[in-house]
């Protein structure tokens, strides 16, 4: 059941990984002015997408839990995440993202009737100051509505985390997300149209770009999540810390950054939180 289990856990935590090409991806390929309308044309054909396979919608009488997971999972955190990311330095917004494991630890208290155990608490902080480290350097300039954003992406997805949780019994992680990913795009389209417009230009590095966050940072990456997260739990949103891991690998791979001693340090806490978490969750025990 562990070896099983162990799978589970190596499996969801692609999710994640795929996500920290995210912020490379929209940067350096599609109109950074456009956050919402280009998380809205992110997760629809996405959820079109998986919709093929599954061919059927929510029925009635789970559509309000699966519209609520939709909104905090995709819609809210889709749109603040990008706007963050829009108005911010990746590395800032990364670190306000990370910060959501620590909110899961305390959302399951009132949600699911799991009190937080420090040991918990200790590996939530101990990742974020690993991505705090990785990440952040003198001379950044805190932008307030991109914080309060990147504040608020982190919290809408840990809200959501722990209610898929809460209703993992609804339909398979298939079905889930393909119905999450086409609310929630559906929900934030016509806010982003009134809102932001269609960009003055879009060409085929945009195309491919888009084409890029929607099959794998997105159908993919959160296929696996959602199936993660109703198999084994919301303490996996500890997985997320591996986000901004691969973002910065991404800027040493492709942008010829260097990692220093203090970011190598991050790296290290990140990976300690995280082997410690799924050992712990492996072993049965309570963090």
């Amino acid at each position: 059941m562990a070896d099983h289990n162990a799978g589970r856990f190596i499996g969801t935590a692609i999710g994640p990984m795929l996500w920290g090409t995210t912020y490379v991806v929209f940067v350096g390929t599609l109109p950074t002015d456009h956050p919402v309308l280009i998380s809205a044309l992110r997760a629809l054909p996405a959820g079109l997408l998986l919709l093929l396979l599954v061919r059927r919608l929510p029925p009635r009488r789970i559509l309000f839990p699966v519209t609520v997971l939709a909104l905090t999972n995709i819609g809210l955190f889709f749109a603040l995440l990008l706007i963050s990311a829009a108005r911010l330095p990746g590395g800032i917004t990364a670190t306000l993202a990370a910060c959501q494991p620590l909110l899961v630890a305390f959302l399951a208290w009132p949600l699911l009737g799991r009190r937080p155990g420090m040991g918990q608490i200790a590996l939530a902080v101990l990742g974020m100051a690993g991505v705090g480290l990785m990440v952040l350097n003198g001379g950044l300039a805190f932008d307030p509505a991109g914080v309060l954003a990147g504040i608020g992406a982190a919290l809408s997805m840990a809200l959501g985390i722990v209610l898929m949780e809460r209703w993992r019994d609804l339909a398979p992680p298939v079905q889930m997300t393909a119905w999450q990913l086409l609310i929630g795009g559906a929900l934030i389209l016509p806010i982003a149209l009134l809102v932001e417009g269609l960009p003055a230009h879009w060409d085929m590095r945009n195309s491919l770009g888009l084409g890029y966050l929607v099959l794998f940072a997105t159908a993919l990456g959160y296929w696996l999540w959602v199936g993660g997260v109703q198999r084994l739990g919301s303490r996996v949103s500890v997985l997320a810390f591996l986000s901004p891991v691969v973002a910065l690998l991404l800027g040493i791979g492709l942008m010829h950054e260097t990692l220093d001693a203090q970011q190598g340090l991050g790296v290290a806490m990140v990976f300690l939180s995280i082997g410690l978490s799924v050992r712990t969750s492996l072993s049965g025990g309570k963090a």
